[in-house]
């Protein structure tokens, strides 16, 4: 039943892209065994690397979820980034495969038949893995706290950094995926009608090389992840804002915030004014880290107090303390 409810905590975006990768995988490899066609193949594999991974990132984002324990004090956050490491690796196989198939069809060109079966897998594709898209960008969105309102691609493109590693991977392998299979539309468009039958091989390559893309992006990511990256300046003004809004508080001498999936552990030494007693300062401590904890994406938080030393540490020109 534990377990049950973890799953539930997982990255949704993931898993809906895990779902609807596999059906999809199944329906192309049944299109390419009967049609032949390379770009099909291509497609196929691409499909499969995407439900094998986003399958392994929402097992991954639910383990993160788990509660810190007595031998990991800071929790599970970066499980993610082992699970999503493993992904890009799969990725990286099926790119390979992906582009020696290509080069095979561009050095032996083939006649791919079954072409109304071609257009309706890959129509098929470009719905469903859109739909993906889309849950995966309202997510990123979501993540980065941020109003919907334009272009939600460019928003979207604008605010991934701030999203969840396991919601950014999605966004860029079905980024990948819908262009793959526009591609793969175009191309066996060009060898039914056109008798191109090397844009077969090119597309299939193009598809691989995408791929690869993919793969270097989120690896990169997710290395980062690993390491222990910086939050990013919106959470860290936030923090900040937070902490100066504090009628007690008179300056921050150090704030340092950790990026850790989905939670910001903050760790910081605060300048109160002067002339309280240790017990007055301890109680504002404790204030103002009850209020940052109060903000949902922070997971811990340690402070430090000391007295105003009259010199301006922190600076930040989007806060004014009234």
């Amino acid at each position: 039943m534990a377990i049950v409810q973890l799953l539930k905590k997982g990255n949704t975006s993931s898993g809906i892209a895990a779902i609807g990768n596999t059906v999809l995988a199944v329906l192309k490899f049944i299109a390419a065994s009967f049609s032949g066609s390379g770009t099909m193949f291509a497609s196929a594999m691409h499909s499969l690397a995407d439900a094998v991974n986003q399958g392994f990132v929402y097992f991954g984002s639910a383990l993160a979820e788990m509660k810190p324990s007595k031998r990991f004090p800071t929790g599970f956050g970066r499980v993610v980034n082992i699970f999503c490491m493993i992904a890009v690796i799969v990725v990286t196989i099926m790119a390979y495969e992906t582009i020696l198939k290509g080069w095979k069809l561009l050095q032996h060109p083939e006649e791919s038949t079954d072409f109304l079966l071609n257009v309706a897998v890959l129509v098929a594709a470009i719905i469903i893995d859109g739909f993906i898209l889309f849950k995966a960008m309202k997510e990123i969105l979501e993540e980065a706290h941020v109003e919907k309102s334009g272009n939600i691609l460019t928003q979207a493109f604008r605010n991934v950094g701030k999203a969840s590693p396991a919601t950014r991977l999605v966004f860029y392998e079905d980024l990948v995926a819908t262009s793959g299979a526009f591609l793969a539309l175009i191309g066996i468009t060009l060898a039914q009608f056109f008798g191109i039958l090397a844009a077969d091989g090119v597309i299939t390559i193009l598809i691989g090389l995408l791929m690869v893309f993919v793969a270097f992006r989120v690896g990169y990511d997710n290395m980062v992840g690993l390491i222990g990256v910086a939050a990013p300046v919106e959470v860290e003004e936030k923090v900040a804002k937070v902490i100066l809004e504090d009628a007690d508080t008179v300056d921050i001498h150090h704030l340092r915030i950790l990026q850790e999936g989905r939670s910001y552990h903050v760790d910081g030494i605060i300048e109160l004014r002067k002339g309280l007693s240790l017990a007055e300062a301890d109680d504002i401590k404790f204030r103002v880290r009850d209020r940052l904890l109060g903000e949902k994406e922070i997971a811990d938080v340690a402070l430090g107090i000391i007295e105003d030393d009259d010199n301006s540490s922190w600076q930040m020109t989007t806060t004014n303390k009234q």
